[in-house]
C-alpha cells in the first residue's frame, strides 16, 4: 500500500457525515479523496465536478468529456449564497500553516517584500470566515508547518477569537492532512494536535517535521488504509496515477 492512497482514505474520511454541505475539494488528491466518500461511505454528499455541475456519478479526474449524471447546477451566484450561509466544507491547500490553523498561499516572505509570490489571498479570508475548512499539505515540513505564517491568507482559530462573535459563528477548522498523518483542532486552547499517524510514520518523525509544539495525545492511533474495494474506486477516479506525483513513498 502507498502512502499517496492512505492520505487518499484520510482525505475522504474528512468528508464523512457531510450530507447537508456541499463539499468542494481543491486539487488532485482531494478531489481523488472527495468522490471516493461519495462513491462509497457518504453517497449523500453533494459535490462539483469542480466547475458547475453536481454530478451523481464517481467522475476520473482530470477528464472534462467524462459522461456526467447531472443532479443540478452550481454556478458561482449559487456558490457564494451557500458559503455564506455556512453549509460548505472547502478543502484548499496550504503552503504554510501554524498551531492554530493560519494558513498562508500568498506569498513566502511577507507581503511588503516577499521572496516567492503565490496564489494570492484568492478564496482562503471568505472560506475561513464562513464555513467549515480542511488543508491538504502533501509536503510536511518544518517550511510547511511553521511557527508563524509569513501571511495569512485564512485566518486561524487564535485570530478569530480576537474577532469573536457573530462574524465567527461560521468558522470550522475541521482537519489537516499531510503525507505523514492527520491533524485536528480539537484541543481547549484550539492547537493544532496530531489524530494519527500513516503507516510507516512514526509520531518522533512528525515531531522533528513540525517547526511548532504540536499535541500529542497519549495513544496516536495508524491512519487507516483503504479497503480494496476503495482501492479500485481510486483506480477509476485517478487512472493515470496522478496522486503519486504528490506523494512518493520514502
Amino acid at each position: 500500500m502507498k502512502r499517496a492512497d492512505i492520505c487518499i482514505a484520510g482525505i475522504a474520511e474528512c468528508f464523512r457525515g457531510d450530507s447537508d454541505l456541499l463539499c468542494n475539494p481543491i486539487g488532485i488528491s482531494p478531489i481523488i479523496g472527495g468522490r471516493l466518500a461519495k462513491a462509497t461511505f457518504a453517497p449523500d454528499v453533494v459535490m462539483t465536478d469542480a466547475v458547475s455541475v453536481l454530478a451523481a456519478n464517481t467522475l476520473p479526474i482530470a477528464d472534462p468529456d467524462a459522461p456526467r449524471v447531472i443532479e443540478s447546477y452550481a454556478p458561482y451566484r449559487t456558490v457564494f449564497d451557500i458559503l455564506w450561509s455556512g453549509r460548505r466544507h472547502v478543502m484548499m491547500g496550504a503552503t504554510q500553516i501554524d498551531q492554530f490553523g493560519n494558513q498562508n498561499i500568498a506569498a513566502i516572505g511577507g507581503f511588503e517584500q516577499p521572496k516567492a509570490q503565490l496564489l494570492g489571498l484568492r478564496g482562503a479570508p471568505g472560506n475561513l470566515i464562513n464555513h467549515r475548512t480542511s488543508y491538504w499539505v502533501p509536503n510536511h515540513t518544518k517550511r510547511s508547518f511553521v511557527k508563524k505564517v509569513d501571511v495569512v491568507s485564512g485566518p486561524g482559530y487564535d485570530r478569530m477569537k480576537d474577532i469573536g462573535k457573530p462574524s465567527n459563528r461560521y468558522h470550522d477548522l475541521h482537519r489537516v492532512i499531510s503525507n505523514l498523518g492527520v491533524f485536528d483542532f480539537e484541543t481547549p486552547d484550539r492547537k493544532m494536535r496530531l489524530r494519527s499517524v500513516h503507516p510507516g510514520v512514526d509520531v518522533d518523525e512528525v515531531i522533528e517535521s513540525t517547526d511548532f509544539e504540536i499535541v500529542i495525545p497519549e495513544s496516536v492511533e495508524l491512519s487507516r488504509v483503504p479497503s480494496e474495494n476503495e482501492m479500485e474506486i481510486i483506480k477509476i477516479i485517478d487512472p493515470n496515477g496522478l496522486r503519486y506525483d504528490e506523494v512518493k513513498d520514502e
